[in-house]
Parts: C-alpha cells; sequence; structure tokens
C-alpha cells in the first residue's frame, strides 16, 4: 500500500511514524492522501459495497491526512522560530556572480540585485566571503540576466565568478574597532540565563542608545549607525541577546521573535543605568524592535526610557511566522497550523503577551522607519501604530527596502531622519 493513499480493499491509508521528523515527505503524504480521499468519494451510487469502500476510504484518508497535516504543520512552525543568526532570511534570493573586477560585480539579475542603496554581500558560511556593493553602475554594460553593481570593498575571503551569493543589511564585520575606527570596551551585561556579551562605545551625552538587532542578524549589523550616532555623542551599548554567538542558549532552542528575548534587553536596560545613563533611547531593528517596545511597555525602568527607533518592527506575529514558514516552502494550506504550532512551541499563549497596540505600551516619542517591500513584517501594523498614536509615534517610510534593510537603500536620509528625531530628545 502506497504511502498515504487508500487501499484497494479497505481504504486504509498509511502514514508512517516517520513522517513526523520528515517534513518533506509529511506535507507530500498529506497531499495525496487528500487528493485520494476526494478521488475514493467519488465512485458508485449509494448503498453499494464500491461507495462503502469509497466511503471507509474518503474517512480513513482524511484521518491520516490530518495526521500528516498536523505533524507538517509542527515541523514548519518550529522552522519557522528557528532563526540562524548572520544566515539570509529565506525571504532573500540566491544571487550567482557573473564577473567580478577591482570595483565592479555582476549579479544575476531580479528584484533583490537591482535595489538601491548599498547592501553586504554573503556567501552564507560561518567565515566565508563578506563583501559590500554599493548601488547600480549605470555607466556599465547591463545584460538581460545580468546587472552591475559598485564593488565597494571584499572585507572576508574571495569573489570569484559562479559564486552563490545573498545580499545582506550587515555591512560590517568585526567590532567598533576594526571596522569603523571606534574605541569601544567589551562587558557583560547580567542576564537572567547568564552573562551577554556586549559592545559599548562611550561619548559625551548621558542619554545612552541601546542597539539591538533583529532576526538573521548579529551585534555587527548596528553598526551601520554606530559612526552616526558617534558623531552626535550617544554613547551606545550593543548586546547580543538570548541564540546569539557567545551568548546563552535560548531554553528551547527557539526565536521567539522578540516576545521572551525582550528580557535581554530589559537587563542591558538596568546595565546602562547602573553605569551611569540617566536616560536611554531603545533602537531595535526587526525583532530587536519588538523587543524594545516590550522593555518600554513592561521594564520596571521604563520610566528612564526617553525615545524608541523601531526599524521594520515585527508588530504582527503570526503574519511574521506565516512569511517565514511559506518562504521555507510550507505550502498555503498549511500555514494556518504552522503558526498555531509556533505560537505553541513559543509559550506564546501561556504567556498571554500584551498587545503593543495596547494604550498604555508606547508612552515615549517613537519613530518607526518600515516600508511596504518587507516581506517578513508587514507595514500596515506600521500604518495603523502611527495612526493611532500620532501624538507620539511618526512614520517615515522607506521604499525598495527589505526587512531590516532600510538603511541600506537610502543611508543619508535615513540619517538625517535620525538626527531630526534623536537630538530633540537630549
Amino acid at each position: 500500500m502506497a504511502v498515504g493513499r487508500p487501499d484497494a480493499d479497505t481504504g486504509a491509508v498509511r502514514i508512517p511514524r516517520t513522517l513526523a521528523s520528515e517534513p518533506g515527505r509529511t506535507t507530500r503524504a498529506a497531499t495525496h492522501a487528500l487528493a485520494g480521499a476526494a478521488r475514493a468519494a467519488r465512485p458508485g451510487p449509494l448503498g453499494t459495497p464500491t461507495a462503502a469502500r469509497a466511503a471507509a476510504a474518503a474517512v480513513t484518508a482524511a484521518v491520516g491526512a490530518g495526521a500528516a497535516a498536523i505533524a507538517a504543520g509542527r515541523w514548519a512552525g518550529g522552522a519557522a522560530l528557528r532563526i540562524s543568526p548572520g544566515r539570509p532570511l529565506p525571504t532573500e534570493p540566491r544571487l550567482t556572480v557573473h564577473d567580478v573586477t577591482a570595483d565592479r560585480i555582476a549579479l544575476t539579475r531580479g528584484f533583490a540585485s537591482g535595489r538601491p542603496g548599498v547592501y553586504g554581500l554573503v556567501d552564507g558560511s560561518a567565515r566565508g566571503v563578506h563583501a559590500v556593493v554599493g548601488p547600480l553602475d549605470e555607466a556599465a554594460e547591463h545584460t538581460p540576466d545580468t546587472v552591475v553593481r559598485r564593488l565597494e570593498r571584499v572585507t572576508r575571503g574571495t569573489l570569484e565568478p559562479g559564486a552563490r551569493v545573498w545580499l545582506t543589511p550587515q555591512v560590517h564585520t568585526g567590532d567598533p574597532r576594526s571596522a569603523l575606527g571606534l574605541d569601544y570596551t567589551e562587558t557583560d551585561v547580567p542576564s537572567e540565563l547568564g552573562p551577554l556579551p556586549a559592545w559599548f562605545v562611550p561619548a559625551a551625552r548621558d542619554t545612552w542608545v541601546i542597539a539591538v538587532h533583529g532576526l538573521a542578524t548579529t551585534r555587527e549589523h548596528p553598526m551601520v549607525v554606530l559612526d552616526f550616532l558617534n558623531r552626535h555623542k550617544f554613547p551606545v551599548l550593543i548586546p547580543a541577546h538570548r541564540g546569539d554567538p557567545g551568548a546563552p542558549r535560548s531554553p528551547d532552542g527557539l526565536d521567539h521573535l522578540g516576545e521572551t528575548e525582550w528580557r535581554d534587553v530589559d537587563a542591558a536596560l538596568g546595565h546602562a543605568v547602573r553605569k551611569g545613563a540617566e536616560r536611554v533611547i531603545l533602537y531595535g531593528w526587526s525583532t530587536g524592535a519588538t523587543m524594545a517596545l516590550h522593555t518600554a511597555a513592561r521594564s520596571p525602568l521604563r520610566d528612564r526610557i526617553a525615545g524608541l527607533v523601531l526599524d521594520s518592527p515585527v508588530l504582527d506575529w503570526a503574519a511574521t511566522v506565516r512569511a517565514l514558514a511559506a518562504a521555507r516552502g510550507t505550502p498555503r494550506l498549511l500555514l494556518p497550523l504552522a503558526v498555531r504550532a509556533a505560537e505553541g512551541r513559543g509559550g506564546r499563549g501561556a504567556e498571554r503577551v500584551p498587545p503593543v497596540f495596547a494604550p498604555d505600551a508606547i508612552r515615549v516619542p517613537t519613530l518607526v522607519l518600515h516600508g511596504p517591500d518587507d516581506a517578513i513584517a508587514p507595514w500596515e501594523p506600521s500604518l495603523r501604530l502611527a495612526d493611532r498614536l500620532s501624538s507620539l509615534v511618526s512614520l517615515h517610510t522607506v521604499r525598495h527596502a527589505p526587512h531590516g534593510a532600510l538603511w541600506n537603500a537610502d543611508p543619508a536620509e535615513y540619517e538625517e531622519q535620525l538626527r531630526r528625531f534623536l537630538v530633540p530628545l537630549t
């Protein structure tokens, strides 16, 4: 008897137990079983043996399909919450390097390679290639299959034709001194799970910025604005959070999209206050923005928070899980199961996290930077947030930018929006 198909005599459907741990086969089994049920239900008039067998096949196939679908949904939900720091998001397409010179690089033509701005370029391995590419080179010869961008520098490794690469918002690698020439100290932030490694870049103001990275990035990502913040005399603390390299592991090994990780930001806030910060601005990207929101709403030290900067905030948890699961190949019909499974595995229902749209969630000036091209965190909740709390929340829209890469799309305009927002807060 074939997996997921009704037996010709009994109508039984076999769904092996091993499918629960094999997502591709589980999904195919669910699809075959549902199709088999539909076929089996068609033949023969009511009351005939054929109809009885068809009914039995339909019921058994539906049960088998349901079991397979639940298993596939559980896997997809868990996979959506397993996001490796420093690895490209599953929504980002892989590109081929077609040609490389000292100052130019030809990449596969597509919506990603044609984006405006400045990006990191990686091959996805732990210590592989990292380069920085600039805007499209309009003077270069573009073909129907390729685009040519400026190659700003190769930070690590060697770029060669044929290499398979991704664009990333992480432009810098290393630490503040090696990447930007800024003095800094390594410090540990005590947290409920253990010490969190952090960089502290000193400056003259007594209002600190705590910069928190988000999905698929590391502490290196906030360095895109570190030079700007340093020029404007803001001390900056860049902490790791649970699951990051060098930081404690999340107890269940999952990324909760900010809804438990916020406690690490709260720990960083406490550390900043103990070290002399009078006031603090929480600045988060992606799920780091979600962590900042939860900290502002729930921290015992929230009165020390002077403002929030939220870049590509994850405001609709379920929509982000759906997007991540879909990008990993989960069939559309199984996406609701994946979301429910992720909620269960992430403990979201048990913790009863208050929504960020609660009236008292935001009580300080807030700058939201977001755009309609975000495939991970929908833009519409940011629009609604700015509309609902217009006296506190300013929204700056950035187009043609993927999730967490708004600075990359137009660094000068992004930093001007930051300047207008941050300087009056101090």
